[in-house]
C-alpha cells in the first residue's frame, strides 16, 4: 500500500513539474514576430527570457555573490577553484587546470584584433590587423603563411590607440553570397564605419576593396572607447558594439542617452542591404516607436563593450565591458536593458560616488578590480569537445596581466569561478571561436594561442 502511495506521489510530482515548466516556458516566450522578423526561426534562442524572480531580489543576490567573488579574485592562485555560495539545488562540476600553447608558429601578425572561422565548409581562419588588413590561412598548425584577403588600410585610421580595423563578421549565407562585414575607424570627420564587402569575382580567395557598401557611420567625438565587435545573432541579425564616445567618465552622457547610438549594442537587419536600403530595423527591437530613442539600440548603458559573443548552445549574449578606474565588468546582455554606465561602474556608484539611483539598472554578472589587471577582454562560452571540463564555461581574460578566467552561470548567479591560468601572453586583445568550438586567444603582436588541458 505504501509503495502505491509513493508511486502515485511521484507521478503527481512529475506531472506538476512538466506543467510548471510548460507554463514558465510559455510565460517567457517572445510573441511571434511579424514576417519581417522571422529569419532563421529554427535557431531562435532565449535572448528575451528574463529571470522569473523579482528584479530587486535578483540584483541583491547577484551583488552578494559578486562581492564575495571580488574578494577572492585578486588573491586566488592559479588553479584554485572559487566555489561561489549558491543554493544547494545547483550542481557544480569543479573546473580543471588549463595551459596555453602557441598555435600557427610560422605566422606573424601586426596588431591582431579579431579571429573568425566562417561556417562555409572550407575550414579557413580569418584574422584582422588593426591597420586595416584581413588575412586568411588554413586551420593547420604549420600553416606557412597568412595571405592578404582584404586590404583597406587606405581608409582605416589608427590615429588613436583604440582606433583601427576592429570588427569582422561573416554573413550567415557567406558560402552563397560572399558577403562579410567590417567595423573600422575613419577620419574626416572622425567616425566609426560599418561596411559590407564581398569576395572578388575574379579570385574567390580574395575580397574586393571596391565592393564596399557603407551600412552605417557613427560620428566619434574622441579617439577612444570605439567598441567594434560584430556578431550575427542566432536569429540572423547583426549586433554591433559601440563605446560611449571616449575621453573619460563619459563627459557627453552618451551611456544614459537612448537618443545616441554610443554606449550601446545595436541590432540591425542587413539582409538584402543595398544603396537604396542600407539596413532595416527589426520590429522586435526594444525601442521601436519610442520617442527620443534610436530604434537600432538593443541594450545601452555600456562604457566600452570591446568584445561580446553568443553562446552557441543557449543564444545568451555575453559581453566584457571595459571599466573606467576601478572595476571591469562581465555582463549578460538582454533586450532593452540599461547596464548603468555612467551612473555606476560595476556594482559601485560612479556619478554620484554614493547614494546613486540603481532603480532600472541591470547589474553585471561579475566584476573584478583593477590593479595588476587593467582591461577586460570578453571571450566565449566553451562548447568544444577537446576540453570537456570547460564545457559550458564562459572564458574571459585581462589585456594587461594575461590572466584567463572561467565561470559557470545558471541564469541567476555564478556557481563557480576560477583563475584558469596566469599566462605570459602579451596584451590579449581578443578571443576567437572555431567551428568545432575550439577557442583561440589573440596576442596583439605575439601570435595566436589555444587552450590545452594541463599535463
Amino acid at each position: 500500500m505504501n509503495t502505491y502511495k509513493v508511486s502515485f506521489l511521484l507521478v503527481g510530482l512529475v506531472l506538476l513539474m512538466i506543467a510548471t515548466g510548460c507554463i514558465a516556458e510559455q510565460a517567457t516566450r517572445d510573441p511571434v514576430p511579424p514576417k519581417t522578423d522571422q529569419k532563421a526561426t529554427v535557431h531562435a534562442r532565449t535572448q528575451d527570457i528574463r529571470d522569473l524572480k523579482s528584479e530587486n531580489y535578483a540584483h541583491i543576490e547577484a551583488k552578494v555573490n559578486n562581492e564575495v567573488a571580488a574578494q577572492l579574485i585578486s588573491d586566488t592562485p592559479v588553479g584554485a577553484t572559487q566555489m561561489i555560495p549558491t543554493t544547494t539545488s545547483q550542481r557544480t562540476i569543479p573546473l580543471s587546470s588549463i595551459v596555453v600553447r602557441r598555435k600557427f608558429p610560422n605566422l606573424k601578425f601586426r596588431h591582431l584584433t579579431n579571429l573568425v572561422q566562417p561556417d562555409d565548409g572550407m575550414g579557413r581562419i580569418y584574422v584582422t590587423e588593426q591597420g586595416g588588413v584581413v588575412r586568411v590561412f588554413p586551420d593547420e598548425q604549420q600553416a606557412p603563411e597568412a595571405a592578404v584577403f582584404l586590404d583597406i588600410s587606405d581608409r582605416v585610421s589608427e590615429d588613436g590607440n583604440e582606433e583601427g580595423l576592429l570588427g569582422l563578421a561573416f554573413d550567415p549565407h557567406f558560402s552563397e553570397n560572399g558577403f562579410f562585414y567590417v567595423y573600422y575607424s575613419a577620419v574626416g570627420p572622425r567616425r566609426s564605419v560599418l561596411s559590407r564587402f564581398s569576395i572578388s569575382l575574379d579570385n574567390p580567395d580574395m575580397a574586393s576593396p571596391d565592393s564596399e557598401l557603407e551600412i552605417l557611420e557613427v560620428e566619434q567625438p574622441f579617439r577612444n572607447h570605439n567598441g567594434g565587435q560584430l556578431a550575427f545573432g542566432p536569429e540572423g541579425f547583426l549586433y554591433i558594439g559601440l563605446g560611449d564616445g571616449g575621453l573619460a567618465d563619459d563627459p557627453m552622457g552618451n551611456g544614459q542617452n537612448k537618443g545616441s547610438l554610443l554606449g550601446s549594442i545595436l541590432r540591425l537587419d542587413v539582409d538584402g542591404a543595398s544603396e537604396n536600403s542600407l539596413y532595416q530595423i527589426p520590429v522586435t527591437n526594444p525601442f521601436v516607436g519610442i520617442s527620443g530613442a534610436r530604434p537600432e539600440i538593443w541594450a545601452y548603458g555600456l562604457r566600452n563593450p570591446w568584445r561580446f559573443s553568443f553562446d552557441t548552445a543557449t543564444g545568451h549574449l555575453w559581453a566584457g565591458d571595459v571599466g573606467q578606474n576601478l572595476w571591469e565588468e562581465i555582463n549578460m546582455i538582454r533586450k532593452g536593458l540599461n547596464y548603468g554606465w555612467n551612473t555606476m561602474e560595476g556594482f559601485h556608484c560612479f556619478r554620484p560616488t554614493t547614494s546613486c539611483d540603481e532603480i532600472g539598472l541591470e547589474l553585471p554578472v561579475f566584476e573584478y578590480p583593477n590593479g595588476t589587471d587593467c582591461s577586460v577582454t570578453g571571450g566565449y562560452v566553451y562548447r568544444g569537445i577537446r576540453l570537456p571540463a570547460l564545457y559550458g564555461v564562459y572564458l574571459y581574460a585581462d589585456y594587461c596581466s594575461g590572466k584567463i578566467w572561467g565561470l559557470r552561470y545558471d541564469d541567476q548567479s555564478i556557481i563557480e569561478h576560477r583563475l584558469l591560468v596566469h599566462s605570459d601572453i602579451k596584451q590579449i586583445t581578443s578571443f576567437g571561436e572555431g567551428q568545432a568550438g575550439n577557442i583561440f586567444i589573440l596576442s596583439r603582436d605575439d601570435g595566436i594561442y589555444q587552450l590545452e588541458a594541463a599535463p
